[in-house]
């Protein structure tokens, strides 16, 4: 994914870093390996270990002796519960994500908009047995992939869903032609019609989601909560009855998150 500050003079190995961590989060507690790493950011394999080996370091990735993958390191903990104090509205969203999984009985997440992407901060499992499991604590989608992300840029404003299309020209090729940008803006109106967003397998076939933008105080879609199960649980009539609710806890949450930070 390209970086929004690559046009700043002596930026990219520090965003070629950032990429890095980003990725190694993203492979949650089971790590990430080298390979798969240089990879997705685009590197060779030397470049990446080069970095990783200097992140890890200064505290900020881990290395498993046994496994040799990469993981999040002790320093991020630390730099992380300072930035809580100001970023963090996981508190406040817990509960929420808990009911919606109790009353769908479908698996419930929470996700924050991090510039052009959306980070699973929370994930709560229904009762129903058959799951699906295309999103978890600490995966990244580029904003209109998954429902979360395809709701919060529904509700950008038009300039920034343009900025963003011009940036990202290439979510067809990477994520399948349904990402084009004529089906992505034909989905996006229907978002904005509809309410919230319906995500029918284009990840994952047979894995459905939906997703409704949650809004902070100056109504910027900033956090969203989604919904995924299999294809069969979102039938035409269960679909309604879903977003009725989703709607209704991302309405709850937004008003949460407003009183709390007057």
């Amino acid at each position: 994914m390209e970086s929004i500050a690559a046009g700043i003079p002596g930026a990219q190995s520090i965003a070629r870093a950032a990429h890095l961590l980003r990725l190694v989060t993203a492979g949650g507690a089971e790590g990430a390996a080298l390979h798969d790493l240089a990879r997705d950011a685009g590197l060779s394999r030397s470049t990446a270990h080069r970095l990783l080996t200097a992140l890890k370091a200064e505290g900020l990735v881990d290395r498993d002796a046994d496994s040799t993958r990469w993981m999040p390191g002790p320093e991020l903990f630390l730099m992380g519960s300072v930035a809580a104090t100001r970023y963090d509205v996981t508190g406040l969203a817990r509960d929420i994500v808990r009911s919606l999984a109790v009353k769908t009985e479908e698996s419930a997440f929470f996700s924050a908009r991090r510039a052009d992407e959306t980070v699973c901060l929370l994930r709560e499992e229904g009762a129903f047995p058959i799951r699906s499991f295309v999103l978890s604590e600490g995966v990244r989608f580029p904003l209109g992939v998954a429902s979360a992300g395809l709701a919060i840029l529904a509700f950008l404003p038009d300039h920034d869903v343009d900025t963003y299309l011009e940036r990202h020209p290439d979510l067809d090729s990477t994520w399948g032609g349904t990402h084009g940008e004529r089906p992505l803006r034909t989905r996006l109106a229907e978002t904005k019609e509809r309410g919230y967003a319906i995500n029918p397998g284009l990840i994952v076939e047979g894995s459905w989601g939906i997703g409704a933008a949650v809004f902070d105080r100056a109504g910027r879609p900033e956090w969203a909560l989604s919904l995924t199960g299999v294809e069969f649980r979102f039938g035409p009539d269960r679909m309604a009855q879903l977003g009725r609710t989703l709607l209704a806890h991302a309405h709850e949450l937004s008003a949460r998150i407003a009183n709390a930070r007057r």
